[in-house]
């Protein structure tokens, strides 16, 4: 018995080894996964977390913000540490993980759908003051231990699944501060009015009750009554036509369309080509197909080469990060500069790769900024661009701190709009076989190469639409409902070139904030005021308030009396003119290059460029 006893102890400490050494390996991987995927810009992780040069048993529980259960991490506590990226997906080999902050961070993307897969044992998870986007993930009710849920000052949007209520442990839920609408689920527990403060669309208990057209929406949902619910949006929809919207007039014609005809016009829309009413396949569908006739116009790289030029993705060639993915500078041994972009996540952001590709790839125009090549390994995703030295118009107005404000000439700001307008204009009119749609315009996506003339990118959201159709009413519909939303965001940045003010602070929702603004502009006597000092008092004032004018009609709340951008560019033009301003790049049709125009045609832009 003595020996049974001796046998099975030491068979029970040595698995209990084995289980501790297993469980330390994969948290030593989790660690190390978040440090590797994420950008931390103050060099928090990189000083504290050494992988390195310590081997000892459970040393990762002295990193800082780690926390460990008998040698395992239990633990993670990353607040306010700058940190950016998205949710690190190798969370799921921390094992043992209850509890997670990151909140008071930079992240951004979507929360994972499987969250509650990667991280089962779970119960205090915040994320609190970031830019987390999407919807609440439904299955985040499947993390059965939750009893903290923070989730507010994020970019959420859409409904907060019902099911989240059934969560019987939770305690503390927060919401507060982002874009959900809704019924709030029905929860066990006294959740707090302010946890659910500043989402205009939220309704129920301790909020507001819910007005009967949602209570029927809820109950459509639910139900999975979708006839019925299109019957009920119908009917509201004719009801609110007839009665609550304005009419306006298309064209020559005068055929009446109403405001909400046109909101509906903009949801047919991205990264579809739309011919006599009828709309194109889904990209994503088409996905494969696309990229292997998209090669013969936009070379695919080599993600050797790319890794080579970038030194593995290093964080010192960082030169920015956007919705899509992180910005690298790069240089090839011919001494070529590129800007390579690593997409954040494949699986959401496919439709836009290909759409930039398919959109932005095959034009060549002075004021767009060249698509040079793209790369997919596995799952992920590269897109390569000529580089662009002063950066994006943006932070040349906005800079980050007062220590770093740059001067940008009344001549150079003319020189930016101009170019903006030329290139819209481009796009708009003069392609031969598909016009383009920006649909996102600002001065976030207005790059300036060495001599400040303007490259218009990001193209993932932007909409094709077919220049052939012969129907009149497609026509108007298209200049009215499409083109015109491109002309406002363009107004926008020439009130924001003119003012420096930050376009947040210009526009809500309704923008409301917007034409209050701009009426008082146009017609207060003081509107020195709101004009960027560095301009007045230089010689330009008239001009000035003529660009100004020009800027106010794109913004106009009425699509109908906005100018097209041809319109806006030849007033643009006009002022330069009066200004005596040269500009050796005012060339707005490059009929040449038009995209589908003429392979041999393309093939030689692509040469003159790489």
């Amino acid at each position: 018995m003595a020996s049974l006893f001796l046998i099975y102890s030491f068979m029970s400490s040595l698995l209990a080894t084995l289980t501790v050494t297993t469980a330390t390996e994969t948290d030593i991987y989790c660690l190390k996964s978040i440090k590797d995927s994420v950008i931390d810009p103050f060099g928090y992780l990189n000083s504290s977390w050494d992988f390195g040069s310590n081997n000892t048993e459970g040393f990762i529980c002295g990193f800082r913000g780690v926390r460990c259960l008998h040698d395992t991490v239990g633990d993670i506590r990353l607040s306010g540490k700058g940190l950016k990226g998205q949710f690190p997906l190798g969370l799921e080999n921390c094992t043992s993980l209850n509890g997670l902050n990151f909140s008071n961070n930079t992240l951004q993307g979507p929360i994972p759908s499987d969250i509650c897969k990667r991280l089962p044992y779970i119960y205090d998870l915040d994320l609190s003051y970031n830019n987390f986007s999407g919807e609440i993930p439904s299955s985040i009710a499947d993390c059965r231990y939750l009893n903290t849920l923070r989730l507010d000052n994020n970019k959420l949007i859409g409904h907060i699944p019902p099911q989240i209520g059934q969560l019987d442990r939770m305690k503390v839920f927060s919401v507060a501060n982002n874009q959900l609408s809704g019924p709030l689920p029905n929860f066990g527990a006294v959740i707090p009015y302010d946890s659910f403060a500043n989402n205009t669309g939220l309704c129920g208990m301790p909020l507001k009750n819910c007005s009967s057209h949602q209570q029927k929406f809820e109950y459509s949902f639910k139900g999975g009554f979708v006839i019925g619910y299109i019957v009920f949006s119908a009917s509201v929809a004719i009801c609110f036509t007839s009665y609550c919207v304005p009419w306006v007039y298309a064209g020559e014609g005068k055929k009446k369309i109403t405001i909400l005809g046109m909101m509906v016009l903009m949801r047919r829309r991205k990264h579809k080509i739309t011919e006599d009413g009828q709309a194109g396949s889904s990209l994503l569908e088409e996905g494969t197909k696309e990229v292997s006739m998209l090669e013969k116009r936009v070379a695919r790289m080599s993600y050797a080469d790319l890794n080579d030029a970038t030194d593995n993705f290093s964080e010192k060639y960082v030169i920015g990060q956007g919705k899509m993915g992180i910005l690298y500078k790069s240089s090839l041994p011919n001494g070529y500069v590129l800007a390579v972009k690593k997409l954040h996540d494949f699986q959401f952001l496919e439709e836009q790769f290909i759409s930039e590709l398919k959109i932005l790839g095959p034009l060549r125009h002075i004021n767009l900024l060249p698509l040079l090549g793209f790369c997919i390994e596995q799952n992920q995703r590269f897109l390569v661009y000529q580089y662009m030295p002063n950066g994006n118009l943006y932070d040349w107005l906005h800079p980050k701190e007062e220590s770093q404000e740059k001067v940008m000439e009344w001549g150079v700001r003319v020189k930016i709009a101009i170019g903006i307008a030329r290139g819209l204009a481009w796009i708009h009119q003069n392609c031969h076989t598909i016009r383009v749609i920006h649909l996102h315009i600002s001065s976030k996506c207005i790059l300036l190469d060495r001599n400040f003339q303007p490259k218009l990118s990001n193209f993932g959201e932007a909409m094709l639409m077919s220049s052939t159709s012969t129907s009149s009413v497609n026509s108007e519909l298209w200049e009215m409902a499409f083109v015109k939303e491109d002309v406002h965001g363009f107004g926008v940045v020439l009130l924001e070139l003119i003012t420096r003010v930050d376009p947040g602070n210009m526009t809500d929702s309704s923008n409301n904030v917007l034409d209050e603004w701009t009426d008082h502009l146009l017609s207060s006597s003081s509107s020195h005021g709101a004009i960027d000092k560095s301009l007045i008092g230089r010689g330009f004032d008239a001009e000035i308030f003529l660009l100004l004018e020009v800027a106010c009609r794109c913004v106009d709340p009425v699509p109908d009396r906005r100018p097209t951008m041809l319109q806006v560019y030849e007033d643009i033009k006009a002022i330069r003119e009066r200004c005596d301003l040269a500009d050796d790049s005012d060339n707005l049709t490059r009929p040449e290059i038009c995209p589908a125009t003429s392979e041999i045609s393309v093939e030689i832009e692509r040469a003159e460029y790489l």
